[in-house]
């Protein structure tokens, strides 16, 4: 047993309190007289602030890309639930900033937890594992990095989709996240095909039986089928007109579009309006390589969009009528007129135009992966201003208001230092004189 006098509660106190409290005491005042010096300095020189600003932001990231790490470190944990929250929380980041220099850094770590909790995880770590997928691929969409991920990734979420013992929330996320990824880092017009082909497998179930009657699909199985012809769509916009009328009456390749038409009569909304934008999206390719495509069945089927876009069946939530009847209006309208109704997406100085069906629908699958960050990727994604074509803003030589307030500050500084110089010397070559004489 060690020897010696112990230190009573008091002097401990005394002493811890005494170092810590130098200690602070020397730390505060050499931030007071750090921040005293650097404010004096950024009333002579504007680069301080600059040099300031920069070091936060670098101390920021920094702070960030820590976490980041830590949270990638918490993929491979035992706790299911503990890798369900960072997988959350990784997704969540990665929508909020572009950092495709910190994810090409780590693709191999990231890739790997994804598909080992693909492989073993439960359901609610599934749906976790897919989304981060997706974002990984929007941000590293203009690197070949994002093609090895799919190709790594699509055989593992081909199999859940096709694997009817996997929960239909499970499946319909994992089509969701298999045609984001397909559409997002391209591929072979063969592949995607075949993809479309395995869709149309699933949403099938659908359609009409052999008497011509509806189906009976529950809940659960509908957002199946909805998501599944959801990515049919994203994928349909990858294909150049062409060969549509081709493939739809000719071929096995796409649906018929009686086929397609039957899904306008399921009892779950979102496959009704994911049929109707289907059938926009066939015609409107149709059209650009014949002015006349299809026009007996767009008389046909006109009826059955008008009953739609004019649906008020009180079975019906009112929510669902409404956002049904806004939809078909304009599908209505598009098959009737060849109108699509424009919007305009502002973010930044420059202006977003959406004209096209295949355009609406490629902007609709990123804000569902992005949501509100969509206007901070459509600034600095490469391969977010490549779908949509958005080019480079013209250089200006005109510099923002406060740029040109702050200029004209500094050149007053500037002519009053300049006058302030002469006049000292002025006076100085004055006082010589005087005392000379």
């Amino acid at each position: 047993m060690p020897k010696g006098k112990r230190k009573g509660r008091s002097d401990r106190g005394r002493t811890d309190g005494s170092l810590n409290s130098t200690d602070d005491e020397s730390f505060e005042i050499a931030s007071v007289a750090s921040n005293f010096s650097e404010n004096n300095n950024n009333n002579n020189n504007k680069e301080c602030d600059e040099t300031t600003s920069e070091d936060a932001d670098v101390a920021a990231q920094e702070q960030l890309e820590e976490k980041l790490c830590e949270l990638l470190d918490g993929l491979t944990q035992k706790s299911s639930q503990g890798r369900t929250n960072c997988f959350g929380t990784l997704t969540k980041a990665f929508v909020k900033k572009y950092m495709p220099g910190f994810i090409k850094d780590r693709y191999f770590t990231i890739c790997d937890s994804i598909e080992r909790s693909l492989k073993k995880g439960g359901p609610a770590e599934k749906i976790a594992a897919t989304e981060l997928a997706t974002i990984t691929c929007v941000q590293l969409g203009g690197e070949d990095l994002s093609e090895e991920i799919c190709r790594q990734l699509k055989p593992l979420l081909l199999t859940l989709v096709c694997d009817n013992s996997i929960p239909p929330p499970v499946r319909a996320k994992c089509c969701t996240a298999l045609g984001n990824m397909t559409f997002l880092s391209g591929g072979e017009m063969g592949d995607v095909v075949l993809l479309m082909q395995q869709f149309e497998s699933i949403y099938s179930g659908s359609y009409l039986k052999g008497d011509g009657t509806v189906a009976n699909v529950s809940t659960e199985a509908g957002a199946l089928h909805a998501a599944s012809l959801q990515s049919w769509n994203l994928l349909f916009t990858l294909l150049s007109p062409g060969n549509i009328g081709t493939m739809i009456n000719n071929s096995k390749s796409l649906p018929p579009l009686e086929k397609l038409s039957e899904l306008l009569e399921s009892p779950h909304l979102d496959v009704r309006m994911a049929a109707g934008e289907s059938l926009a999206l066939i015609y409107e390719l149709g059209r650009e390589e014949n002015a006349n495509f299809e026009d007996e069945f767009a008389v046909e089927i006109a009826e059955t969009l008008k009953q739609l876009a004019t649906d008020s069946h009180k079975y019906r939530a009112k929510k669902d009528r409404k956002q049904q009847r806004a939809t078909f209006r304009d599908i209505l309208q598009f098959f009737e007129d060849d109108v699509v109704p424009e919007l305009s997406i502002k973010f930044a100085k420059e202006t977003l135009v959406l004209d096209t069906w295949c355009r609406r629908k490629q902007y609709e699958t990123l804000c569902a992966i992005l949501g509100p960050s969509i206007n901070i990727h459509l600034s600095d994604n490469d391969l977010v201003r490549d779908i949509f074509e958005i080019l480079l803003p013209a250089p200006s030589n005109e510099l923002p208001v406060h740029a040109q307030h702050q200029m004209e500050r500094y050149r007053k500084r500037l002519i009053n230092a300049a006058n302030f110089k002469a006049r000292t010397l002025t006076r100085a070559r004055n006082r010589d004189k005087r005392s000379d004489f």
